[in-house]
């Protein structure tokens, strides 16, 4: 397979895109008796609002808009973490990312010595185990060669970057070494990062059209994170490239209203390239599609109606938008006001696919089909850390406590999505019911100190992959 797309990724992004139509219009019905494949889009610091159809104002997103009118979008939808790594580790394992070294604290993806376990059950390897053909197009993130990678944890197939980010055009990670993989294989192609993951999922998407196994493919974008370039920028990374200096690429200095809408647009013109390519092909009718981010916005996101941004526990940081189409089951032009978070698209997955969970390693997340097809789910409180600012938070419903270094808080979040009334003194009982049962959950994950957990590929050690002591 990998040699047969390697040759593919090589068409120009015009004839990627030759011979695509649009969905017509009543063009999705469901195939009894058949199992879907499934198409998970990942945007990268996507904010809340950052979407038309979630209330953007200064730019149209028409393609996921449209994407929202063919099925449902979520409006209570939660990344498991305010940032990347811990957020894809939840998301891959279906379980809370405090229960492994390398969702503890953004920074331990770029550690030689911890990463995702390669024996650990995933999305994709559960997915492999139920027949599925499995892809990762885009960002990993969960660990470094040699003992990490996509191909170890269920893909059979990788074509992206091994790190949190790249440039647009040069693809050098802020390391300044390149981070463009074709599997094992380093890739050295221009293009415009947005393009070329889009190019190459089409040719993924054709390739797995031709067989007869139902599939899996992870798409995970960089966009909109930083640097900030649009597709016309590259004399801007060349610039940052002849810097010399590994900050720059983090981009400080740039950036602006303007470049982010020209990100996110190339962003949705893409994906709008890949629904065309799927419709084409006739798949269409029988994939489940999700458009979702790993946390909330960054610098020129919009997280209205919400406050805080990516790395904040308040709402800002980690509500997303997230779309679902799926045929048979999702209503077009439906909403849906249940919490779901990113842990619970592995079960949800795994159902549809007849699969089923390791024993060993039982999801904390929760199959979404009832609200996909119009329903609720069981109420169950959500929970989440993160160590700069020492902040917790947890909803039930709809209070969510929250807890900023030696401040605390009760929060009505759907009366009070800015979290500016504190009801801690007014609802003492929720408040210490939440206060409580965080505390209780949290005695449950891994210890807050990331550098108390290694798996010893340097010789010192005090914990293994999952932080049992050894």
């Amino acid at each position: 397979m990998s040699a047969t797309l390697s040759r593919r990724a090589a068409l120009s992004l015009a004839a990627a895109g030759a011979g695509t139509a649009a969905l017509p219009k009543g063009a999705l019905a469901a195939q009894p008796g058949r199992r879907p494949n499934i198409l998970f889009i990942l945007a990268d610091d996507m904010g809340y609002a950052d979407l038309s159809c979630y209330g953007r104002r200064d730019y149209q997103t028409p393609r996921l808009d449209q994407l929202a009118s063919e099925g449902l979008r979520f409006t209570s939808a939660y990344a498991n973490s305010a940032v990347c790594t811990a957020t894809r580790v939840a998301l891959i394992t279906g379980r809370y990312q405090y229960r492994l070294p390398v969702g503890l604290e953004e920074p331990l993806a770029n550690r030689e010595n911890i990463g995702l376990p390669p024996e650990h059950p995933t999305l994709p390897s559960l997915l492999r185990k139920a027949g599925y053909a499995t892809a990762l197009v885009g960002k990993w993130h969960l660990g470094s060669l040699p003992a990490f990678d996509p191909l170890k944890s269920g893909y059979e197939h990788f074509w992206g970057l091994r790190g949190g980010a790249i440039d647009y055009f040069t693809h050098a990670s802020s390391n300044g070494k390149p981070d463009l993989w074709d599997g094992p294989t380093p890739l050295a192609k221009a293009g415009y990062t947005t393009d070329l993951l889009a190019d190459h999922a089409i040719d993924v998407l054709r390739e797995f059209g031709q067989r007869s196994r139902p599939w899996f493919m992870s798409l995970h974008f960089t966009a909109p994170h930083w640097p900030w370039e649009t597709p016309e920028d590259e004399a801007e990374a060349r610039r940052l490239a002849a810097l010399g200096n590994p900050e720059a690429q983090f981009h400080y200095d740039g950036g602006s209203a303007a470049t982010y809408a020209a990100m996110v647009t190339r962003l949705d013109l893409q994906v709008g390239r890949i629904l065309d390519a799927l419709a084409a092909s006739g798949q269409a009718d029988n994939t489940i599609v999700v458009f979702t981010s790993d946390n909330g916005g960054e610098r020129f996101s919009d997280t209205w109606p919400f406050s805080g941004h990516k790395t904040e526990l308040l709402e800002g940081g980690l509500r997303i938008p997230a779309i679902v189409r799926w045929p048979g089951v999702t209503k077009p032009g439906s909403t849906s006001d249940a919490q779901i978070i990113s842990m619970d698209w592995l079960p949800t997955f795994v159902a549809a696919a007849g699969g089923a969970a390791d024993a060993d390693f039982a999801p904390d997340g929760t199959d979404l089909r009832a609200a996909l097809e119009g329903g609720a789910l069981p109420e169950r409180t959500l929970f989440w850390r993160y160590k700069g600012h020492g902040q917790q938070a947890a909803r039930k419903g709809r209070f969510k406590y929250l807890k900023i270094e030696d401040n605390t808080f009760l929060f009505d979040v759907v009366a009070d999505p800015l979290e500016r009334a504190n009801l801690k003194l007014r609802k003492p009982d929720i408040y210490a019911d939440l206060a409580q049962s965080w505390a209780v959950w949290d005695k449950t994950m891994l210890a807050l100190d990331p550098a108390s957990y290694t798996h010893g590929l340097t010789g010192e050690h005090t914990a293994d992959h999952y932080g049992n002591d050894k």
